[in-house]
């Protein structure tokens, strides 16, 4: 009889949910869409106008009357350019939209859907968040509402309204499909932590709003994952939160100023975790630390495992820039981390990495033999090799066994081993005394230095039969 009810009541929710209806979105279109814009930007042929073409050639009499009246009539190049969407943030003219929408545009229009059109000013862009902020000279205008992306839950309804292939004010829906999704730049940057939905999102919607259903903007849509250059339910939105603290910095400064902590980092697997005694992978492993950063004057050290920052959890790598970024330089925070398997608490004093300014972690990580183990040959660095590497000792790898423990864990011919389980490695012998500590079953963390990059791996060692 219980099996019978549960059985019931479980054909009752599977039907409720297949019967259920989407949400009624007409309301937030009739009030959202008169704050919702297209962006046009023109570019200008780049070049010599007409007439100092015309000029060149009188200088040089070369230009017959013929063609003097017809380099006169010519009409200048038109404008080219591209289009996307925007939306008015305060009613006195304040609008939000993509840097890639706007870049290099010699002139901006605004077009809302009442038909009006305005020259707009770019008060700032910031290409790092792919945000720009606008202006047009107008008062009274309708404006939306950032609400709070960190209040969205995967599976929540969300909106978009923007101007795909031209078609202006088109609306689509679709559901959150992750949140602090990491997509680096070309640059290698990774300060967003993308709002992923399957809204279809196509050419044109770029710099639109994203809305929940309480019609509040949580997300700014920027780009999608498609093979066909069209929607394939995969859409990517820069979150309101990052929106809030880029939009107030480009209103105020016209510039985005960032937090900078000068380390670079890696994920944490299963054999690192184990390496390091965590319970599980988690955290953002410190591979190197810069001189005279933010986080060498903090000691954070390589090797430091950083958990959380300023009570924020560090579950992933990519979890510290998106957290760093958005703090303000020369702020104060506490940073947990994991050092040789015991917990410890910083205060670290963010740093400041200036708008156009390129990131970067430069280290300052000393006589022959060679040792034998885990599968791979070892030997001291020489005097030139450390200088031209700009490295402080360690050993090269000579060669690795591709059955071996070691090839299996990543190590190649060519790496510098600077780190052997909790020892530092600066010559052979630290190698030797190291490996006299490594018992069966061991997770041991290696730190690398490849092609001038840090990298940790974990070696597990085989177990005795």
């Amino acid at each position: 009889m219980l099996m019978r009810a549960i059985f019931f009541s479980f054909c009752l929710s599977v039907s409720q949910i297949a019967t259920a209806s989407p949400p009624d979105f007409t309301g937030i279109v009739e009030e959202s869409s008169p704050a919702v814009v297209k962006v046009v930007a023109e570019v200008r042929e780049r070049g010599k106008n007409n007439s100092e073409r015309m000029q060149e050639f009188e200088e040089l009499d070369q230009l017959p009357e013929a063609l003097k009246r017809f380099f006169q009539d010519r009409s200048p190049p038109a404008p080219r350019g591209g289009s996307g969407s925007g939306f008015i943030i305060s009613e006195d003219g304040y609008i939000v939209t993509n840097h890639h929408v706007v870049d290099g545009a010699d002139r901006v229009i605004v077009r809302l859907s009442d038909r009006r059109e305005y020259d707009a000013e770019v008060i700032g862009t910031d290409q790092r968040s792919d945000l720009a902020l606008l202006q047009v000279d107008a008062n009274d205008l309708p404006f939306l509402k950032l609400g709070k992306s960190t209040d969205l839950k995967v599976g929540q309804w969300v909106l978009a309204i923007g101007s795909p292939f031209g078609l202006d004010y088109s609306v689509t829906a679709g559901i959150v499909s992750a949140k602090g999704r990491s997509l680096p730049t070309e640059r290698g940057e990774n300060y967003v932590p993308f709002i992923q939905t399957d809204v279809a999102i196509n050419p044109g919607n770029s710099g639109g709003p994203l809305f929940n259903l309480d019609g509040e903007v949580v997300g700014v849509n920027s780009q999608i994952f498609t093979r066909s250059g069209g929607s394939i339910g995969l859409s990517f939105a820069i979150p309101s939160k990052v929106v809030r603290n880029i939009i107030e910095q480009l209103r105020d400064n016209g510039e985005v100023v960032r937090g900078w902590l000068g380390v670079s980092i890696q994920n944490v697997d299963r054999t690192l975790a184990e390496s390091f005694g965590l319970d599980r992978p988690r955290g953002a492993l410190v591979a190197q630390v810069g001189e005279d950063s933010p986080a060498s004057r903090a000691d954070i050290q390589s090797g430091d495992i950083i958990i959380e920052v300023d009570g924020e959890s560090i579950e992933v790598s990519a979890d510290l820039p998106h957290v760093i970024g958005l703090m303000s330089p020369g702020s104060t925070v506490s940073m947990t981390l994991i050092r040789d398997g015991y917990e410890e608490t910083l205060d670290v004093e963010i740093g400041a990495l200036e708008a156009g300014q390129t990131p970067s972690v430069v280290a300052s990580v000393s006589e022959p033999g060679v040792v034998r183990a885990l599968g791979m040959a070892v030997r001291e660095l020489n005097r030139d090799e450390d200088a031209e590497a700009d490295l402080r000792g360690g050993v090269v790898v000579m060669d690795v066994d591709r059955s071996s423990p070691a090839f299996e864990a990543g190590v190649r011919a060519g790496d510098v081993i600077t780190r052997f389980g909790k020892t530092a490695i600066s010559r052979l012998s630290d190698m030797e005394e190291a490996l006299e500590d490594v018992e069966s079953g061991d997770s041991i963390s290696v730190r690398l230095i490849r092609q001038g990059a840090p990298l940790f791996i974990g070696i597990k060692v085989p177990e005795n039969d």
